[in-house]
């Protein structure tokens, strides 16, 4: 059988084009591409006839010929460490409302609290010429930060406190908060407080600093009664951390952990071997996770402003894409103290 040489054969699977939603309409070129990017500049009535024409022929904006073009690509890369932590998924709400109104993408690339992997995204990302770069963190290698520094592309730090005047961060004082969790517990009247930490990112190190620094001031630091191990922090290996603690110092009558979860398996590690909570162990997390002041009994833990931190890296970051200078380069979010049954 011949070969159709057919023009809607082959028309078939070409991709459409600007030019013919315009010609579906009837106007130039120019001005279906205002009633995408400028459509204040369009009458209601010729847009919704574009709009119309787009929704029946299926046309994609290409936009890389609209970055070619504005030198703008509308993207925005946005690392985080962990793509199940629900510290993370708050934060990228967070991101996405700030921006959605502007119609920025948001490209998510998972570090996995790896150097390397950042390295890996921030080269694959940088090569998509994006707007605008969120990281989590402070501390990225020397070659993140001269692969950012050559690209010039405006960058903003989230969820801790950078003292560099030349970098924008947006967060809370991790130190800070772990001395105020820790001070609470000396408050309540216990002194042989334990810590258990999982991950040992920098936010982690920084509680266990801040814990450390409370601790000694009170004259009660005691480096038996901390256990740090590298693993991904969960509910089990709260229960097993608490469990090992309790091995090494049986006397203790209070537990920091430096999240929430494993806050609740160390809850659960008590109530299974009959430790009554708090009387002969309370126990305090961080984070204030939802489940948090549901618990039996509920957990007395740190409240970070997950969203919000999304929120205003975000804006903050919108502002250096469009070209401004913020004074304020540092911006404190604050945390707060949720007192709760578990202390």
């Amino acid at each position: 059988m011949p070969k159709s040489n057919s023009p809607q054969r082959g028309r078939s699977h070409q991709r459409v084009t600007l030019a013919d939603v315009a010609r579906a309409v009837g106007v130039s070129t120019m001005t279906a591409s205002r009633a995408i990017t400028r459509p204040e500049l369009v009458t209601p009535e010729l847009r919704a006839q574009i709009e119309k024409a787009i929704a029946s022929l299926g046309y994609v904006p290409n936009r890389a010929a609209r970055s070619l073009a504005s030198a703008r690509s509308h993207v925005i890369a946005v690392l985080i460490p962990s793509l199940s932590n629900a510290v993370f998924t708050d934060v990228l709400a967070g991101i996405q409302d700030a921006v959605d109104a502007e119609g920025y993408q948001v490209l998510i690339g998972n570090t996995r609290y790896s150097d390397a992997e950042e390295e890996k995204l921030v080269n694959i990302h940088l090569q998509s010429n994006p707007d605008g770069v969120i990281l989590t963190g402070l501390t990225q290698s020397d070659k993140v930060r001269q692969m950012l520094a050559a690209s010039r592309v405006p960058t903003v730090s989230m969820m801790d406190l950078s003292d560099d005047p030349d970098r924008y961060s947006v967060g809370l004082s991790q130190f800070d908060a772990g001395a105020t969790i820790t001070r609470h517990l000396l408050e309540k009247g216990y002194r042989r407080i334990g810590f258990i930490a999982s991950q040992l990112d920098e936010r982690t190190i920084k509680r266990a600093e801040g814990y450390r620094h409370a601790l000694r001031e009170a004259g009660l630091y005691d480096a038996r009664r901390e256990i740090l191990v590298p693993d991904p922090s969960t509910i089990a290996l709260g229960a097993e951390l608490v469990g090992r603690l309790l091995a090494v110092a049986p006397d203790c009558d209070a537990v920091f952990c430096c999240n929430d979860d494993l806050a609740y398996g160390a809850i659960y590690q008590c109530q299974r071997r009959g430790i009554a909570i708090p009387r002969k162990l309370a126990i305090c997390g961080f984070n204030d996770l939802p489940a948090s002041a549901w618990m039996n009994p509920s957990v007395t833990t740190i409240a970070t402003p997950r969203y919000r931190i999304g929120y205003e890296s975000a804006s903050l970051l919108k502002r250096l894409i469009e070209g401004e200078r913020p004074e304020h380069r540092r911006i404190d979010l604050g945390y707060t103290l949720m007192a709760r049954e578990s202390t």
